[in-house]
């Protein structure tokens, strides 16, 4: 097949006049300024010195076709597959980036992340790089614990207040306690034995438990009274176990604490 030769100059100038006068935010798109990339939190913190941030990849991968398996493990295989083989598959030249440059960094899959510890210099190289969608802040939060409000010894209530307050019982009656769903909870730990939750915990057949992919540690030094790198759920502070007490605790013997008795929970510190 012959095509038709047009002469070069004249075509350019054609494509050059619809750039500058027809549609400029088309044909000519003004390149995104790298600190649009980057959490003001970031810019202001790494300015004064090293600072700590998550790098999200431009490449995420697609987990939409997970909608049309049936069963819950194939669908759970799935998506773990598809997490794991598009950060295995996208972080090569960023990691090799970091490792040129020492700056300390820790991958992560479950969303196409990587932790970084660097200062302003390594923030802009990185968000002007094609691969980094954004440079989020992971700041250090202080931590304020609850203030009591009474004695700590009250008795045991057939049903909470706080329970009754949002009606909690009335659901119940019509059914629906929970059941089927699997909470997931990021607190300061959890004391999986607590006879409030042991009985819901995801990870708990009644006669033995299997921890894997019902608990992750995320302390990675330190840690309190667990230690780092708990191989099971510990809660060094109790305040996790308050909390998942009120989504899900009782404790089988008439004392409903929890939002929804039904569900079953895994957890992280």
């Amino acid at each position: 097949m012959r095509f038709p030769r047009f002469p070069i100059l004249p075509l350019a100038a054609a494509v050059l006049t619809i750039t500058t006068a027809g549609a400029p935010a088309v044909l000519l798109s003004a390149p995104v300024p790298w600190d649009a990339k980057v959490d003001p939190w970031v810019l202001s913190t790494a300015g004064a010195g090293p600072t700590e941030f998550l790098v999200f990849l431009t490449d995420q991968a697609d987990v939409r076709g997970a909608d049309a398996i049936a069963t819950r493990d194939e669908k759970g295989r799935y998506v773990f597959e598809r997490l794991r083989d598009a950060a295995a598959r996208t972080q090569g030249p960023l990691l090799a980036f970091l490792d040129g440059k020492g700056a300390e960094h820790r991958t992560y899959w479950v969303a196409n992340m990587v932790w970084v510890r660097g200062d302003l210099a390594l923030v802009e190289e990185l968000a002007r790089r094609d691969d980094v969608a954004h440079v989020y802040a992971n700041p250090s939060v202080r931590f304020h614990e609850p203030v009591e409000s009474g004695p700590a010894d009250f008795a045991p209530q057939a049903i909470e207040w706080n329970v009754a307050k949002v009606r909690a019982p009335e659901t119940w009656a019509l059914g629906f306690t929970g059941q089927g769903v699997v909470i997931g909870g990021q607190d300061t730990g959890y004391d999986w034995n607590h006879p409030a939750i042991k009985g819901k915990y995801r990870g708990w057949n009644g006669t033995a438990a299997d921890h894997n992919y019902n608990w992750h540690d995320s302390i990675h030094t330190g840690g309190g009274s667990c230690g780092a790198n708990s191989p099971q759920p510990c809660d060094d502070n109790l305040h996790g176990t308050h909390t998942m007490g009120t989504m899900v605790g009782d404790d089988g013997a008439g004392n409903q604490v929890g939002v929804a008795p039904g569900a079953k929970w895994m957890g992280c510190r």
